[in-house]
């Protein structure tokens, strides 16, 4: 198995996920409300399983190991959209989650926002999955050798195993700080 298929399996996920998106911020657009419950666990996969796993995996395995090769112009090019990608996705989800706390606290001008901020990244995700399997991923493992995919692959896993310890471990300690 190629290293970048978890990613393109992770991506059906997170396809599912912004479905759902879509179809909870059309859900405000008519109503006028927000479920900040709904909000909760959006931004927590889009956290977690997308930018911390997912993404994690991209920036801290492939593109650390392709930021070594000699890459083509295109490729280049490619990788640095992608890293603004994930930044601005940061962003967003960071803004949804504090105009999702503004709503919760009474402020409901906050709706709109609420919903412009879960349409960027209805927006973003599937051009930016499309982005990545069709011309970026397949086309990569190009420059890296058999060994190379395979220590990647291992790697990769390995992520993976750690990042549940990682989350609640957080959870822990931001807990025990409130006490």
């Amino acid at each position: 198995m190629m290293p970048i298929a978890p990613l393109m399996i992770e991506h059906r996920l997170i396809e599912r996920m912004i479905k759902v998106m879509k179809t909870e911020a059309e859900a405000i657009g008519r109503t006028g409300k927000v479920r900040p419950e709904f909000i909760d666990r959006a931004a927590d996969f889009i956290r977690t399983y997308a930018d911390r796993c997912h993404h994690g995996k991209e920036e801290d395995i492939l593109f650390r190991a392709l930021k070594k090769k000699e890459l083509s112009l295109e490729h280049a090019r490619i990788l640095r959209e992608l890293l603004e990608e994930h930044a601005y996705a940061r962003q967003v989800v960071g803004d949804l989650i504090a105009a999702q706390e503004r709503y919760v606290k009474g402020d409901k001008t906050t709706v709109d926002e609420v919903a412009r901020l879960m349409d960027m990244l209805v927006e973003l995700y599937p051009k930016h999955i499309e982005k990545e399997d069709k011309h970026f991923f397949i086309p990569c493992m190009a420059y890296f050798t058999k060994e190379e995919q395979e220590n990647m692959l291992a790697e990769s896993y390995e992520f993976d195993r750690k990042i549940i310890h990682e989350k609640y471990g957080k959870v822990v300690r931001q807990l025990e700080e409130r006490r």
